[in-house]
């Protein structure tokens, strides 16, 4: 892997993650301590990161969780639309697993007027905006707190899914191939993940156009799980085409 590529790499599990150990990196990406530090020293310099002893931590963490949103990573138009028409999936007394993420989280303003749910969620601020809602049962999946999405995550949340079975779930994505199916930028989520969707009859992918064809560091695969994607009009015909000849049907959001 040439030096940038490491470099993006390593940003995008800072963004996922919110924060990276030296140790942790110099396993991963297989090179030498004084490597990675160069790498989190360039990174510094961008006003993106800041090192610390034995790491680095994402400069956007402590206003994040402060305000409990999550950060803008663009397309934010695009990930609107997709929320709004997943929203439209939803009916009252629906069962529903929600995945964290900026793209889900659009649909929960268009859904808190929907009662009776019951939702298993990985998301901090999915749980509490629809659990405001008294009729519906919220279920948070446990784990470790991951800052930059809200989240928990780990294998320690798997227990929940045990026997778990819910009509719909909406996932998230860092990346998808029609060859290296859905991919993110760290391992730690891709247990989770495929529990997700083995616990669901019926699975919404939603993703931007940009993250199609789009491969990143940990790969789940699980392309013959998808049922769905609602991505935008940025997705070409040919595109759609391969995805529905892949058994894939594509809700174009509009």
């Amino acid at each position: 892997m040439f030096q940038d590529q490491r470099r993006e790499k390593i940003l995008q599990l800072l963004q996922e993650n919110g924060s990276c150990r030296v140790q942790e990196l110099k396993k991963l990406f297989n090179v030498s301590e004084p490597t990675i530090r160069q790498d989190l020293e360039s990174l510094e310099k961008t006003g993106t990161v800041t090192r610390q002893h034995g790491g680095a931590f994402i400069n956007s963490l402590s206003n994040n969780t402060q305000i409990f949103s999550l950060p803008n990573r663009g397309h934010e138009e695009q990930k609107a639309k997709i929320g709004l028409k997943a929203a439209e999936l939803v009916q009252n007394g629906d069962s529903l697993i929600l995945d964290s993420g900026t793209t889900v989280s659009e649909m929960v303003g268009h859904i808190k007027s929907c009662k009776n749910l019951n939702i298993v969620t990985n998301a901090l601020n999915i749980a509490l905006q629809l659990g405001m809602e008294p009729t519906n049962n919220v279920l948070v999946v446990g784990g470790v707190f991951k800052p930059p999405t809200l989240s928990l995550t780990g294998e320690k949340g798997l227990s929940l899914f045990e026997n778990l079975y819910v009509e719909k779930l909406f996932l998230a994505t860092g990346g998808f191939s029609l060859e290296a199916g859905l991919t993110y930028p760290a391992f730690s989520d891709i247990a989770l993940k495929r529990a997700m969707i083995a616990s669901a009859k019926t699975v919404y992918l939603l993703a931007d156009s940009s993250k199609l064809e789009k491969v990143l560091f940990a790969s789940l695969g699980c392309t013959d799980t998808i049922d769905f994607i609602l991505t935008d009009e940025g997705i070409t015909p040919e595109y759609v085409k391969k995805l529905e000849a892949a058994g894939i049907h594509v809700i174009i959001c509009k």
